[in-house]
């Protein structure tokens, strides 16, 4: 994109808590030209830019009394702020509130607010007749018997707004139900679909979607809560990535009428073709997303979130030069973190096998950051001919891989 249609010497201020460069910062933003300054994490440091203006470090970024005492700072500093970018999940409705407090172009907390709650996100798409699990409030443990009493057992059980699977329950019984906790935030229960979860991942320029790719998940982003690998893989079936393309359009046009990147999950029959919505963000999607859009596919869906944020015009999105299938695997951590890594092998240079990795070395500190599909045991993506290649790497890869690591007191292995 050309990075000169903000004004020169504009202050735009950047919230970042990766330590991988999943967003580049300075290719988005031209550093030179303009005041870039960043309110980041201790582990985020990693990946700001050499040209950052100032760093201020703070704790936690979705910490928003914290976060707007450092922005705060900057801006007696280095001035007003002309832009605000927040792209992690758990820092956008941050980034909203404070375009909000400085009168910043960009998203709104109302317009992200379809995106975070999930009651909200189900109540409009119900609305909008998109097909949709049932679902309703769950307060407590009695509403969520009730729920399964008319709907039928098991049911999903999950707060409005938290992320990466966190406090996700699948709730088989009455007893189960009663043993639950929910007096951490507001909750959702919703009806329990048995078919595959796939995700879309792309851009939305406020009319229709302009870019797209629809993955398959062989393992479920619950599963890796549970110790499991995470892992998925992009379909190359065109009539499938056909009719999930326009589920997405119908899902997105029912949350919202302005540009935004997102990544959605959903249910798929792959004999009919129906779809059924599960949930959507907006933002970039998780684990290797990113990486996987920049290096296989020639698109940088980073850079248009950036864009969308400072509220430029969104970019010009050429088709892929590749028809390659893509995908990629997330190893857990072999103990709660933080922990420190004893023994790791390497998978590059296997054959079927990843085509990128990245893996601590031993001796290395897991961190306990609040990057969940960041900090792990081992990241590796994939590239192929096809679906049926790529799988059969990833299965591989998943199959061969170890890493071993101890807690304070105790060595623990765990094959991954």
């Amino acid at each position: 994109m050309s990075r000169s249609e903000l004004a020169p010497s504009s202050h735009v201020i950047v919230i970042n808590r990766w330590r991988e460069h999943y967003a580049e910062y300075a290719a988005h933003i031209d550093h030179h030209r303009h005041r870039v300054t960043y309110v980041s994490t201790e582990v985020g440091l990693a990946s700001v830019p050499d040209t950052a203006t100032e760093v201020v470090v703070v704790t936690a970024t979705d910490d928003l009394a914290e976060v707007t005492a450092a922005v705060d700072d900057l801006v007696g500093r280095h001035g007003r702020p002309d832009g605000i970018v927040a792209l992690k999940e758990d820092d956008l409705l941050i980034g909203a509130a404070l375009r909000e407090r400085w009168s910043v172009p960009g998203p709104s907390a109302g317009q992200l607010l379809p995106f975070r709650d999930k009651l909200v996100m189900a109540s409009l798409i119900a609305e909008a007749g998109v097909p949709a699990p049932a679902f309703a409030a769950a307060p407590d443990a009695a509403r969520v018997t009730a729920f399964a009493q008319l709907h039928g057992w098991p049911v999903i059980v999950k707060p409005t707004t938290a992320s990466s699977s966190l406090g996700v329950v699948r709730v088989e019984t009455p007893q189960d139900a009663a043993g639950l906790d929910l007096d951490d935030g507001p909750h959702i229960v919703q009806t329990f679909d048995p078919r595959p979860i796939h995700h879309v991942d792309g851009s939305f320029d406020g009319e229709k979607v302009c870019v797209v790719r629809t993955s398959r998940y062989l393992t479920s982003c619950l599963d890796f809560r549970d110790g499991k690998v995470l892992s998925t893989v992009e379909e190359d079936d065109p009539v499938l990535q056909q009719f999930v393309a326009d589920f997405a359009d119908r899902a997105l046009r029912a949350l919202t009428d302005r540009p935004t990147v997102f990544h959605l999950e959903l249910f798929v029959d792959r004999t009919t073709g129906e779809c059924s919505f599960l949930e959507v963000g907006a933002r970039v999607g998780g684990g290797e997303t990113s990486l996987l859009w920049r290096e296989v596919h020639g698109t940088d869906l980073m850079e248009i979130a950036v864009r969308y944020q400072l509220a430029l015009p969104s970019p010009l999105i050429s088709a892929p030069a590749t028809r390659e299938v893509a995908g990629y695997l997330l190893a857990p951590a072999p103990q709660n973190r933080p922990c420190r890594i004893t023994t790791v092998t390497s998978m590059l240079g296997q054959s079927p096998g990843p085509y990128a990795e990245s893996i601590p070395e031993a001796g290395d500190v897991l961190s306990d950051a609040d990057s969940y599909y960041e900090h792990v045991g081992g990241r590796f993506r994939f590239r192929g001919v096809s679906t049926a290649a790529v799988e059969e790497a990833i299965r591989r890869t998943a199959a061969t891989f170890r890493v071993e690591g101890e807690a304070l007191e105790q060595r623990v292995s765990q094959f991954a």
